[in-house]
């Protein structure tokens, strides 16, 4: 067993958490992640798309293409002062590594990247190919990253067929939980129009928040599908209600409501905005709305990467993991409507966006021998 203070694994990560990479900003880190795989066989394209930089890295010219997905940009650290070693200062504090990032998720690179050094060390003749996905626009607006990058390889005909996604997913231990799937995400913003006017005279003006609450309430109370064995029931949140012109005697001449939807493969996007439009519709409100679909849902059933990632955790861990499609969305969902399984395994999520980052340091050594597991399960020697 490597010693793990002093592990190649935990060195890359700390060396990633060490530039400041604020989405959409990269700083530095997939040149560095290059400086590691290119010695190793991997051709290198990099990839940028307005103010974002991706790179698409290969070994190998054969199918099954077995691809690592990550991005290296992070959240903004927040107030500084609130953290108990600076946040791009990477530390080890009994036994834990802090550092914006270290959880979500450079560690995961880190383990990705010395994973495959191990297995390429083993089995220099593998079949099929590696891959490495990594963009620096998944914390942000995810419109010049992982998508562009899936609509390149599409426009030659590259294909993944499998795709292991480094995002934390797991909730006490490495590897207790895999996300198989995702939810999708629909957002909503509604304007609903009145008349402004003055609070003491409101025969006289028409107040948006009293004619749309009724309708919110409906919403909310409606029951938009039961799920199934994957997946939740869709939810319905309202993120923020708006009105006002910050003067008391003033009835506001618009009210915004802007709400969301995570929803399973029960309902379509257009399901879910054509039932909305009825209600606003009903209750008679003059009114506007626009919407943003993030992202489909999308589902892996058992086959050879989840059997793969599976049976390589539980020979790691000794744990059988549980399968979750619950959580936020992630790169996976630009992936999977290319055919590929995709699957989600990283460390604990229990501090991800948060002042004091950090995972077990250990728990990065844990993960970089269930990503070498899966190589092996999929694309050793013949």
């Amino acid at each position: 067993m490597t010693d793990t203070m002093s592990s190649k694994t935990l060195q890359l990560a700390m060396e990633l958490i060490s530039r400041a990479s604020v989405t959409p900003a990269d700083e530095g880190c997939q040149e560095l992640l290059i400086r590691h795989l290119q010695p190793l066989g991997f051709t290198v394209e990099r990839l940028r798309f307005g103010e974002v930089d991706n790179i698409w890295l290969r070994k190998g010219d054969r199918a099954p293409v077995l691809a690592f997905a990550g991005h290296t940009d992070v959240v903004p650290a927040g107030p500084e002062e609130q953290w108990d070693n600076p946040p791009f200062q990477p530390a080890i504090i009994a036994g834990m590594l802090h550092g914006r990032g270290a959880a979500d998720m450079k560690g995961s690179l880190a383990a990705m990247v010395t994973a495959c050094e191990d297995f390429l060390l083993a089995h220099p003749g593998h079949r099929g190919s590696i891959a490495f996905l990594i963009t620096s626009d998944e914390e942000g607006q995810a419109v010049n990253g992982t998508v562009k990058v899936i609509e390149h390889l599409q426009a030659r005909r590259e294909h993944i067929n499998w795709c292991l996604v480094g995002e934390p997913s797991s909730t006490l231990t490495v590897g207790d939980v895999v996300k198989n799937g995702r939810r999708g995400s629909l957002h909503g913003y509604l304007i609903v129009k009145g008349i402004q006017g003055h609070v003491a005279y409101p025969q006289l003006a028409r107040n948006p928040v009293h004619e749309v609450a009724p309708a919110i309430a409906e919403l909310t109370r409606e029951q938009w599908d039961n799920g199934n064995e994957f997946f939740p029931p869709t939810s319905f949140q309202i993120w923020q209600i708006q009105a006002g012109t910050g003067a008391s005697n003033v009835i506001p001449g618009e009210c915004q409501v802007n709400f969301n939807f995570r929803f399973s493969p029960e309902v379509t996007a257009e399901q879910l905005r054509t039932r909305v439009t009825a209600v606003l519709d009903r209750h008679q409100l003059d009114y506007e709305i626009d919407w943003h679909l993030s992202g489909q849902p999308f589902l892996t059933r058992p086959g050879e990467l989840l059997t793969a990632t599976c049976q390589a955790i539980c020979d790691v861990t000794g744990q059988n993991p549980a399968l979750s499609t619950g959580g936020g969305t992630s790169d996976g969902r630009f992936v999977a409507p290319t055919g590929a399984q995709v699957v989600e395994l990283g460390p604990v999520n229990a501090t991800i966006h948060k002042v004091n980052e950090c995972v077990r340091a250990e728990d990065l050594e844990t993960l970089r021998e269930i990503y070498t597991g899966i190589l092996t399960r999929l694309l050793a020697d013949e």
